[in-house]
Protein backbone atom coordinates (compact mmCIF):
# COMPACT_ATOMS: atom_id res chain seq x y z
CA UNK A 1 0.00 0.00 0.00
CA UNK A 2 1.52 3.10 -0.81
CA UNK A 3 -0.11 5.71 1.89
CA UNK A 4 0.51 9.06 -0.11
CA UNK A 5 -2.22 11.39 -0.14
CA UNK A 6 -1.56 14.07 -2.62
CA UNK A 7 -4.02 17.15 -2.74
CA UNK A 8 -4.03 19.71 -5.73
CA UNK A 9 -4.89 23.20 -4.04
CA UNK A 10 -4.61 25.24 -7.16
CA UNK A 11 -3.74 24.70 -11.04
CA UNK A 12 -3.29 27.20 -13.80
CA UNK A 13 -1.71 26.77 -17.02
CA UNK A 14 1.66 28.57 -15.10
CA UNK A 15 2.06 27.02 -11.93
CA UNK A 16 0.32 23.89 -9.80
CA UNK A 17 0.38 23.89 -6.26
CA UNK A 18 0.38 20.21 -4.63
CA UNK A 19 0.17 18.97 -0.45
CA UNK A 20 1.39 15.71 -0.10
CA UNK A 21 0.78 13.45 2.90
CA UNK A 22 2.96 10.40 3.11
CA UNK A 23 2.57 8.03 6.07
CA UNK A 24 5.23 5.81 5.17
CA UNK A 25 7.84 4.63 7.72
CA UNK A 26 10.74 2.41 8.21
CA UNK A 27 8.90 -1.01 7.43
CA UNK A 28 7.58 0.12 3.88
CA UNK A 29 8.35 -1.19 0.15
CA UNK A 30 10.13 2.12 -1.20
CA UNK A 31 8.89 3.84 -3.54
CA UNK A 32 9.41 5.30 -7.50
CA UNK A 33 8.37 8.46 -8.32
CA UNK A 34 8.62 11.01 -11.40
CA UNK A 35 6.91 14.72 -11.92
CA UNK A 36 6.33 15.75 -15.54
CA UNK A 37 6.74 19.68 -14.71
CA UNK A 38 10.23 21.09 -12.36
CA UNK A 39 8.70 21.26 -9.37
CA UNK A 40 10.10 22.34 -5.81
CA UNK A 41 8.83 20.81 -2.79
CA UNK A 42 8.47 22.27 0.34
CA UNK A 43 8.98 19.48 3.78
CA UNK A 44 6.75 21.03 6.34
CA UNK A 45 6.89 17.97 8.60
CA UNK A 46 9.24 14.86 9.27
CA UNK A 47 11.26 13.87 7.17
CA UNK A 48 12.49 11.00 3.77
CA UNK A 49 14.88 10.06 2.12
CA UNK A 50 15.89 10.15 -1.87
CA UNK A 51 17.92 8.26 -4.41
CA UNK A 52 17.78 10.72 -7.49
CA UNK A 53 20.44 10.56 -10.40
CA UNK A 54 23.32 8.01 -8.53
CA UNK A 55 22.94 10.64 -5.23
CA UNK A 56 21.08 9.96 -1.99
CA UNK A 57 19.51 12.94 -0.11
CA UNK A 58 17.85 13.43 3.25
CA UNK A 59 15.23 15.93 3.48
CA UNK A 60 14.18 17.06 7.00
CA UNK A 61 11.51 19.69 8.00
CA UNK A 62 12.67 23.24 6.24
CA UNK A 63 14.37 21.71 3.62
CA UNK A 64 13.25 21.50 -0.14
CA UNK A 65 13.42 18.67 -2.90
CA UNK A 66 13.76 20.14 -6.41
CA UNK A 67 12.62 17.95 -9.01
CA UNK A 68 13.37 17.97 -13.00
CA UNK A 69 10.78 16.58 -15.12
CA UNK A 70 11.55 13.13 -16.47
CA UNK A 71 14.13 12.18 -13.67
CA UNK A 72 13.00 9.26 -11.21
CA UNK A 73 13.73 9.20 -7.65
CA UNK A 74 13.28 6.59 -5.11
CA UNK A 75 11.44 7.45 -1.86
CA UNK A 76 12.36 5.99 1.33
CA UNK A 77 11.58 7.10 5.02
CA UNK A 78 14.34 4.32 6.69
CA UNK A 79 15.08 7.18 9.54
CA UNK A 80 11.59 8.01 10.65
CA UNK A 81 8.41 5.84 11.26
CA UNK A 82 6.32 9.30 10.86
CA UNK A 83 6.25 10.20 7.70
CA UNK A 84 5.78 13.49 5.65
CA UNK A 85 4.10 16.02 4.59
CA UNK A 86 5.09 18.93 1.94
CA UNK A 87 3.68 21.73 -0.09
CA UNK A 88 4.99 21.35 -3.94
CA UNK A 89 5.08 24.01 -6.62
CA UNK A 90 5.07 22.63 -9.79
CA UNK A 91 5.75 25.22 -13.28
CA UNK A 92 5.12 24.96 -16.18
CA UNK A 93 7.78 24.66 -18.92
CA UNK A 94 8.03 28.34 -19.65
CA UNK A 95 7.98 29.33 -15.87
CA UNK A 96 10.70 26.96 -15.51
CA UNK A 97 13.16 28.63 -17.78
CA UNK A 98 12.65 32.17 -16.06
CA UNK A 99 14.08 30.26 -13.09
CA UNK A 100 16.73 28.99 -14.50
CA UNK A 101 18.72 26.40 -16.92
CA UNK A 102 19.16 22.96 -16.59
CA UNK A 103 21.96 22.63 -14.29
CA UNK A 104 19.98 24.79 -11.84
CA UNK A 105 16.71 22.18 -11.84
CA UNK A 106 19.10 19.00 -10.93
CA UNK A 107 16.85 16.83 -9.18
CA UNK A 108 18.81 17.38 -5.62
CA UNK A 109 17.66 17.98 -2.11
CA UNK A 110 18.28 21.22 -0.19
CA UNK A 111 18.83 22.06 2.96
CA UNK A 112 16.87 24.27 5.26
CA UNK A 113 17.49 27.73 3.77
CA UNK A 114 16.02 30.66 6.10
CA UNK A 115 14.79 32.80 3.16
CA UNK A 116 12.82 30.01 1.71
CA UNK A 117 11.78 28.78 4.53
CA UNK A 118 10.01 32.02 5.72
CA UNK A 119 8.32 31.67 2.55
CA UNK A 120 7.15 28.28 2.57
CA UNK A 121 5.57 28.87 6.26
CA UNK A 122 3.19 31.72 4.44
CA UNK A 123 2.55 29.23 1.23
CA UNK A 124 1.43 26.73 4.54
CA UNK A 125 -0.61 29.70 5.49
CA UNK A 126 -2.13 30.16 2.26
CA UNK A 127 -3.04 26.50 1.65
CA UNK A 128 -4.71 26.90 5.10
CA UNK A 129 -6.83 29.52 4.13
CA UNK A 130 -5.21 32.09 6.79
CA UNK A 131 -3.43 33.85 4.14
CA UNK A 132 -5.55 35.96 1.20
CA UNK A 133 -2.66 35.69 -1.11
CA UNK A 134 -3.49 33.21 -3.87
CA UNK A 135 -1.52 30.13 -3.95
CA UNK A 136 -0.47 30.57 -7.33
CA UNK A 137 1.40 34.14 -6.51
CA UNK A 138 3.43 32.53 -3.52
CA UNK A 139 4.47 29.51 -5.85
CA UNK A 140 5.39 31.86 -7.73
CA UNK A 141 7.43 34.03 -5.48
CA UNK A 142 9.04 30.43 -4.12
CA UNK A 143 10.05 29.66 -7.19
CA UNK A 144 11.72 33.46 -7.48
CA UNK A 145 13.44 33.11 -4.38
CA UNK A 146 14.49 29.49 -5.44
CA UNK A 147 16.16 31.27 -8.16
CA UNK A 148 17.84 33.91 -6.34
CA UNK A 149 19.74 31.31 -4.17
CA UNK A 150 20.65 28.67 -6.67
CA UNK A 151 24.01 29.37 -6.84
CA UNK A 152 24.77 28.33 -3.15
CA UNK A 153 22.36 25.37 -3.46
CA UNK A 154 24.32 22.73 -4.54
CA UNK A 155 23.77 18.80 -3.68
CA UNK A 156 25.34 17.09 -0.69
CA UNK A 157 27.70 14.85 -0.62
CA UNK A 158 26.30 10.75 0.07
CA UNK A 159 30.19 9.20 1.73
CA UNK A 160 28.24 9.10 5.18
CA UNK A 161 27.73 5.43 6.10
CA UNK A 162 24.01 4.49 6.18
CA UNK A 163 24.07 4.21 10.41
CA UNK A 164 25.27 7.81 10.15
CA UNK A 165 23.00 8.97 7.98
CA UNK A 166 20.36 7.71 10.39
CA UNK A 167 21.73 8.97 13.42
CA UNK A 168 21.98 12.70 11.35
CA UNK A 169 18.62 12.21 10.05
CA UNK A 170 17.13 11.39 13.83
CA UNK A 171 19.16 13.99 15.77
CA UNK A 172 17.96 16.84 13.39
CA UNK A 173 13.96 15.39 14.19
CA UNK A 174 15.17 15.89 17.42
CA UNK A 175 16.27 18.98 17.39
CA UNK A 176 13.10 20.44 15.63
CA UNK A 177 10.93 18.55 18.60
CA UNK A 178 13.18 20.24 21.00
CA UNK A 179 14.76 23.60 19.83
CA UNK A 180 13.21 25.59 22.50
CA UNK A 181 15.67 24.21 24.80
CA UNK A 182 19.31 24.85 25.89
CA UNK A 183 21.29 23.04 23.24
CA UNK A 184 25.23 22.94 22.40
CA UNK A 185 26.97 20.71 20.47
CA UNK A 186 27.83 18.19 23.52
CA UNK A 187 24.32 17.71 23.62
CA UNK A 188 23.10 17.29 20.18
CA UNK A 189 26.19 14.81 19.54
CA UNK A 190 25.33 12.85 22.95
CA UNK A 191 22.09 12.24 21.35
CA UNK A 192 23.72 10.85 18.03
CA UNK A 193 25.48 8.47 20.53
CA UNK A 194 28.81 10.40 18.71
CA UNK A 195 31.91 11.66 19.48
CA UNK A 196 31.48 15.77 18.81
CA UNK A 197 33.61 16.35 16.17
CA UNK A 198 32.45 13.17 14.37
CA UNK A 199 29.04 14.12 14.46
CA UNK A 200 29.47 17.62 13.76
CA UNK A 201 31.25 16.31 10.22
CA UNK A 202 28.40 13.56 9.92
CA UNK A 203 25.48 16.08 10.43
CA UNK A 204 26.82 18.81 8.33
CA UNK A 205 27.36 16.12 5.40
CA UNK A 206 23.64 14.82 5.76
CA UNK A 207 21.58 17.44 6.34
CA UNK A 208 23.35 20.25 4.82
CA UNK A 209 23.94 22.73 7.61
CA UNK A 210 25.66 22.50 10.94
CA UNK A 211 24.01 21.47 13.94
CA UNK A 212 23.63 25.02 15.33
CA UNK A 213 22.67 26.14 11.92
CA UNK A 214 19.77 23.84 11.96
CA UNK A 215 18.52 24.72 15.89
CA UNK A 216 18.66 28.47 15.16
CA UNK A 217 16.21 28.14 11.52
CA UNK A 218 14.11 25.51 13.14
CA UNK A 219 13.41 28.28 15.82
CA UNK A 220 12.99 30.86 13.08
CA UNK A 221 10.37 28.42 11.37
CA UNK A 222 8.82 27.61 14.61
CA UNK A 223 8.61 31.38 15.53
CA UNK A 224 7.27 32.17 11.49
CA UNK A 225 4.47 29.87 12.35
CA UNK A 226 3.49 31.57 15.21
CA UNK A 227 3.46 34.78 14.15
CA UNK A 228 1.63 33.98 11.03
CA UNK A 229 -1.16 31.23 13.10
CA UNK A 230 -1.15 32.96 16.76
CA UNK A 231 -1.93 35.83 18.34
CA UNK A 232 1.28 35.88 21.10
CA UNK A 233 3.30 38.63 21.60
CA UNK A 234 6.28 38.67 19.77
CA UNK A 235 8.62 38.49 22.62
CA UNK A 236 6.83 35.73 23.99
CA UNK A 237 6.99 34.05 20.48
CA UNK A 238 11.12 34.64 20.91
CA UNK A 239 11.28 33.37 24.45
CA UNK A 240 9.00 30.30 23.42
CA UNK A 241 10.73 29.26 20.39
CA UNK A 242 14.30 28.91 22.34
CA UNK A 243 15.63 32.61 21.64
CA UNK A 244 17.00 33.82 24.93
CA UNK A 245 17.06 37.46 24.18
CA UNK A 246 14.68 39.41 22.38
CA UNK A 247 16.94 41.24 20.37
CA UNK A 248 18.86 38.71 19.11
CA UNK A 249 15.64 37.33 17.62
CA UNK A 250 15.05 40.01 16.41
CA UNK A 251 18.16 40.41 14.09
CA UNK A 252 18.14 36.63 12.96
CA UNK A 253 14.93 36.85 12.32
CA UNK A 254 15.26 39.98 10.22
CA UNK A 255 18.16 38.54 8.31
CA UNK A 256 16.47 34.88 7.47
CA UNK A 257 12.92 37.02 6.36
CA UNK A 258 14.31 40.16 5.00
CA UNK A 259 11.55 42.24 7.22
CA UNK A 260 11.00 42.37 11.00
CA UNK A 261 8.80 40.28 13.35
CA UNK A 262 6.26 42.22 12.87
CA UNK A 263 6.31 43.29 9.29
CA UNK A 264 6.16 39.24 8.68
CA UNK A 265 3.22 39.12 10.46
CA UNK A 266 1.60 41.82 8.97
CA UNK A 267 2.84 39.96 5.55
CA UNK A 268 1.37 37.06 6.50
CA UNK A 269 -2.26 38.51 7.08
CA UNK A 270 -2.49 40.21 3.79
CA UNK A 271 -0.48 42.80 3.43
CA UNK A 272 1.44 41.83 0.38
CA UNK A 273 3.63 44.72 -0.47
CA UNK A 274 5.44 44.20 2.43
CA UNK A 275 6.30 40.43 1.70
CA UNK A 276 6.81 41.45 -2.37
CA UNK A 277 9.16 44.61 -1.11
CA UNK A 278 11.28 41.73 0.93
CA UNK A 279 11.47 39.26 -1.88
CA UNK A 280 12.57 41.87 -4.24
CA UNK A 281 15.80 42.44 -1.99
CA UNK A 282 18.97 40.23 -3.08
CA UNK A 283 19.19 37.74 -0.64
Amino acid sequence: MRRMAATVLHRSPSVQVVEYRCAKGPHDRPFVEQHSRHALAYVRRGSFGCLACGRRHELVAGGVFVCRPGDEYLCTHEHHAGGDECLSVHLSPEWAERFGGPADWETRGLPPLAPLMMLGEIAGAAARGEHDAGLDEIGLLFAARFASLRCGTTARSDAPRPLDRRRAVETALWLDAHAHEPIDLERSAAQAGLGSFHFLRVFSAVVGTTPHQYLVRARLRKAAQALVGTETSITEIALDVGFGDVSHFVRSFRRAAGVSPRAFRQAARGHRRILQEALARPA
